[in-house]
C-alpha cells in the first residue's frame, strides 16, 4: 500500500489544471498514488487527465457527474485512493513543488506512530505575485519538537490557514468518520478544521513550502456571495463538533475568535457583497457572534474590540458609522502623511542637490556598517589601517541615533537624515560600506565607492534570490542593481566569493581579491590579546569556551529568535569545565529563554572578532562566521538540524554538509556526544578544516586592510602591494590553551 495518495479534485480552467497535474506527476516516488476527478462533460479536462493517465501508471481518473457537488467528487476520489494518507489539492489554486512528495513520504516513514493528521507548511500568493512563506512556520516547528499533539493541547494550530492541501489525512480517520467528505456543505473550511478536531494524534512537518497555494484571479468577486454565506453553516457545524467532542474552553475560544475574525474580514471587504446582502451578512454574523461566544471569552482591546462588541450586539448602524468615521480618519491621515513626506523629501532633495554642486573633498571618507549600527566589520578594520597609513584623510561614520552612545571615544559621526549627513555624502571622495548606501545617493565623478561585503556567501544573494520568495521578500531588483552600479570596488576573501559577487551583483566594478580586513586580527593577535579577550568575558583559564553563533532563518520573523538548541541542557550535559558563548544574528538583540550561569549571552558584544579569539571552538549552522573563524584553525562543528528547510527557503550556493569545516550534527544528542568524547577536535575534523581553509581562507593572511588602503586610498598599483602568503606560511593567533602556557 502506498504511503500517500494525492487527490486532485475541483473545477479549474484548463491551464490551471495542467499546471497542477504537471506538478503532481513530476513527483518522484514510484508508489505515489494520484487520483484525479473530472466531469463527464468537460471535454478538454477529460482529454488532459486521460493523457496523464496514459503517460503515468500512477494516475487514476475518476469520472463524476456533471455539476456534482465538491463533496461528492472528493468522496469518489477518496474511495478510489489506495494510500495510507490522503492529500486533497484544488487544481485551480494548489500545486506541489519539486521533491514535495518525496519529503512527505520520508517524513511519514520516519514516524514511529501513525498520526491521524500530518500538518504541513505552505507558500501562499495572491494571483499577481510570487509565493511567500505562510507565516506559521514557527508554530509548526514549535509543535513539531514535541512529537504528537492534539488540538486540545495546541489550540493555536487553528491559526494555520484552512487549506486541505496542508493536511495529510489518515485514511483510517476518514473511514471512521465517512460523513466528513461525503456530506454536501462540508467544504474546505469545515474539513480543514474538522479533521484537526477529530484527530487523536497530530504531527507537523517543518519542511517549508511543501504546498504552493495561489489565489485565483478575482476569485472572491467571481464566486459571488455564496461562499461567504456558506461559511455560516460550516462554522455552525464546527461548533457543534467541538461541543460533541467536549473540547476544552481554550480550544472553543480559539475557534470562536477564528470565526469572528473571518466574519469581520468579510465585512471589511465590503466591495465583495452588494449593500443589501452585506446587511444580511452582518445580521447572520451577529447571530453567530452572540450565540457561540464561549464562557470566559474576553474581547480584544482597542478598535478591534469595539468592532467585535458591535457585531456581537447586532449594532449594524453603529458599525457602519464607525466604519465611515474610520474611513475619513484614514483618508485624512494619508493626505497629511503624504504632504509631510513630500515636503520633507523636497527639502532633502534641494539640500542634497546644493551640496552636490560643491567640489569633492579629496580628504574625506564616509564609512558605514550594517545600516548604521556603528564601527564594525570590514569598514572598521579599513578605517583603523587608514588612520595609520593616511591620517590626513578625515573619517566620518554614519550611525543611527541609538548607536551613538556605543561609539569609540572621539569618533566623528553623522546621524542619517541630518543636514551634515547629506553634506558629507555629497562631498566625500571615498564611501565605504559593507551593505549599500541609500537609493538616492548620487555617484559623483571622481568619487570612489568601496563595497566590502560582510561575509563569504553560502546563502543566495542579490539577483540569485529571485527564485526563493522567503529570502526575496521586499527585494526590488531594479533598485538593487542601480545601487550596485555605484560600486567601484568589491572586496573578496576567496575565489568563490569573487565569482558569486560577479553573478549576484552584475556591474562594472573591479574585484579586490585581497582578503577580508576584519580577519586580519586572526593572524595578528598575540597570546596577550587572547588572554585579554577571555578575561573580559570572565572565562577562567582551563575552561573550554564554545562560541555558538547561529544565523537568521528567513522563514522566521526577525523579531523572534528561537535557538535551535536547548542551551541550558547542553551546558549541563557538557559539565562545569565548559562555558557557552551565545552570539545571535545582528537582527536580534538578546538571547530569549531561561538563564544559566554557564550560558553567556554575547549577542550584543562587539567586536565579534574578540569572541572568536576567546573561543576554543565554534558551533554554528549556516552563518558566514565559519569562514572567518576558520582562519584561526580551531575546531568548527556544524549543527544543521533544519538543512532541508533552510535550503528550500533561502537557497544556497553549495552543500555545506558535504564540504564542511568539521563534523556535522543533526540532533542535540549527537552534538553533545561529539563534544564530550573528543570527536569535535579529532584528526578527521582537522583534515576537513584544512581542506576548508584552502578553499575559503584563500586571500586572508593578516594584511588585507593594508592592501585595501594602499590600493584604494593611496592609489598604489597591484605590483607594489604585499603578496598573499600561502596557507602553510601563515601563523594564526594562539589558541586559548597556547595563550595560557605563554
Amino acid at each position: 500500500m502506498p504511503a500517500l495518495s494525492v487527490i486532485v479534485s475541483g473545477h479549474a480552467p484548463h491551464g490551471r489544471l495542467r499546471t497542477c497535474l504537471d506538478s503532481v506527476t513530476a513527483q518522484t516516488p514510484p508508489d505515489l498514488d494520484i487520483v484525479v476527478t473530472v466531469s463527464d462533460t468537460d471535454g478538454p479536462a477529460r482529454a488532459l487527465t486521460a493523457l496523464h493517465e496514459l503517460r503515468d501508471p500512477r494516475v487514476t481518473v475518476v469520472p463524476v457527474a456533471p455539476g456534482a457537488p465538491a463533496a461528492t467528487a472528493r468522496a469518489a476520489a477518496a474511495r478510489a485512493a489506495t494510500g495510507t494518507y490522503l492529500q486533497f489539492l484544488h487544481p485551480a489554486a494548489d500545486r506541489l513543488p519539486d521533491g514535495a512528495a518525496a519529503a512527505l513520504t520520508a517524513r511519514l516513514d520516519a514516524l514511529r506512530e501513525a498520526p491521524d493528521v500530518l500538518l504541513l507548511d505552505h507558500h501562499h500568493a495572491p494571483w499577481w505575485d510570487d509565493a511567500v512563506p505562510s507565516g506559521t512556520t514557527d508554530l509548526l516547528m514549535e509543535t513539531g519538537t514535541q512529537g504528537h499533539t492534539t488540538l486540545a493541547d495546541h489550540p493555536a494550530l487553528l491559526d494555520i490557514a484552512p487549506l486541505l492541501g496542508t493536511r495529510l489525512i489518515n485514511a483510517r480517520l476518514l473511514a471512521e468518520h465517512p460523513e466528513l467528505i461525503g456530506t454536501e456543505g462540508h467544504d474546505e473550511l469545515y474539513l480543514s478544521y474538522a479533521v484537526l478536531l477529530l484527530a487523536r494524534r497530530i504531527t507537523t512537518c517543518t519542511a517549508v513550502g511543501l504546498v504552493r497555494h495561489k489565489d485565483r484571479p478575482t476569485q472572491r468577486r467571481a464566486a459571488g456571495p455564496e461562499p461567504h454565506f456558506a461559511a455560516f453553516g460550516q462554522y455552525e457545524r464546527l461548533h457543534q463538533l467541538a461541543h460533541a467532542a467536549a473540547a476544552p474552553t481554550a480550544l472553543r475560544i480559539r475557534l470562536y475568535d477564528r470565526m469572528v475574525g473571518d466574519y469581520l474580514t468579510t465585512l471589511a471587504r465590503r466591495d465583495e457583497l452588494p449593500p443589501a446582502l452585506l446587511t444580511e451578512y452582518f445580521r447572520c454574523a451577529a447571530r453567530h457572534t452572540a450565540r457561540f461566544r464561549p464562557e470566559g471569552h474576553h474581547r480584544p482591546g482597542g478598535l478591534d474590540g469595539v468592532r467585535h462588541a458591535l457585531l456581537g450586539h447586532g449594532a449594524h448602524l453603529a458599525y457602519r458609522l464607525l466604519r465611515i468615521a474610520n474611513d475619513k480618519r484614514r483618508a485624512a491621515q494619508a493626505v497629511a502623511a503624504t504632504r509631510a513626506e513630500r515636503v520633507t523629501a523636497a527639502r532633502t532633495r534641494h539640500r542634497y542637490r546644493r551640496r552636490l554642486r560643491r567640489s569633492l573633498d579629496q580628504d574625506l571618507a564616509v564609512f558605514s556598517a550594517y545600516w548604521g549600527r556603528g564601527v564594525h566589520c570590514n569598514p572598521a578594520a579599513i578605517a583603523a589601517e587608514l588612520a595609520e597609513l593616511a591620517p590626513d584623510i578625515h573619517q566620518v561614520w554614519i550611525v543611527d541615533p541609538d548607536r551613538v552612545p556605543l561609539l569609540p571615544a572621539g569618533t566623528d559621526h553623522v546621524v542619517p537624515g541630518t543636514p551634515r549627513y547629506w553634506d558629507v555624502l555629497a562631498r566625500a571622495k571615498y564611501l565605504v560600506n559593507n551593505v549599500n548606501f541609500p537609493n538616492g545617493i548620487v555617484k559623483r565623478p571622481g568619487a570612489v565607492h568601496l563595497q566590502t561585503h560582510h561575509g563569504t556567501p553560502l546563502k543566495r544573494m542579490g539577483v540569485d534570490q529571485r527564485d526563493h520568495p522567503a529570502a526575496a521578500q521586499g527585494l526590488n531588483l531594479e533598485a538593487l542593481l542601480e545601487r550596485v552600479d555605484r560600486w567601484d570596488f568589491s572586496l573578496s576573501a576567496n575565489s568563490h566569493s569573487t565569482e558569486t559577487w560577479q553573478r549576484a551583483y552584475p556591474a562594472g566594478y573591479r574585484s579586490l581579491d585581497y582578503g577580508y580586513p576584519r580577519n586580519d586580527i586572526h593572524y595578528r593577535a598575540t597570546a596577550a590579546d587572547v588572554r585579554t579577550a577571555r578575561a573580559k568575558l570572565g572565562i577562567e583559564p582551563g575552561r573550554r569556551a564554545l562560541l555558538y553563533a547561529p544565523t537568521h532563518r528567513d522563514y522566521q520573523a526577525r523579531t523572534r529568535w528561537t535557538p535551535r538548541l536547548d542551551l541550558p541542557r547542553l551546558a549541563d550535559d557538557l559539565g562545569d569545565d565548559t562555558v557557552l558563548l551565545v552570539r545571535g544574528h545582528y537582527f536580534h538583540d538578546r538571547l530569549p529563554g531561561p538563564r544559566h550561569d554557564r550560558v553567556l549571552d554575547v549577542t550584543g558584544y562587539d567586536p565579534v572578532e574578540e569572541l572568536a579569539l576567546a573561543a576554543d571552538a565554534l558551533i554554528t549552522d549556516y552563518s558566514s562566521i565559519m569562514f572567518d573563524y576558520a582562519n584561526l584553525d580551531r575546531p568548527i562543528v556544524l549543527h544543521t538540524d533544519d538543512w532541508e528547510t533552510y535550503t528550500a527557503t533561502r537557497g544556497v550556493y553549495f552543500d555545506i554538509t558535504a564540504e564542511p569545516p568539521g563534523h556535522v550534527t543533526r540532533s542535540q544528542d549527537e552534538l553533545t556526544e561529539i563534544l564530550r568524547d573528543g570527536t569535535w577536535c579529532d584528526e578527521a575534523a582537522a583534515k576537513q578544516r584544512h581542506d576548508f581553509r584552502l578553499r575559503f581562507c584563500e586571500y586572508d593572511d593578516g594584511r588585507a586592510a593594508e592592501r585595501v588602503v594602499r590600493r584604494v586610498f593611496l592609489g598604489e598599483g597591484e605590483e607594489s602591494l604585499p603578496p598573499i602568503l600561502p596557507l602553510e606560511r601563515r601563523t594564526p593567533a594562539p589558541t586559548p590553551e597556547e595563550a595560557t602556557r605563554r
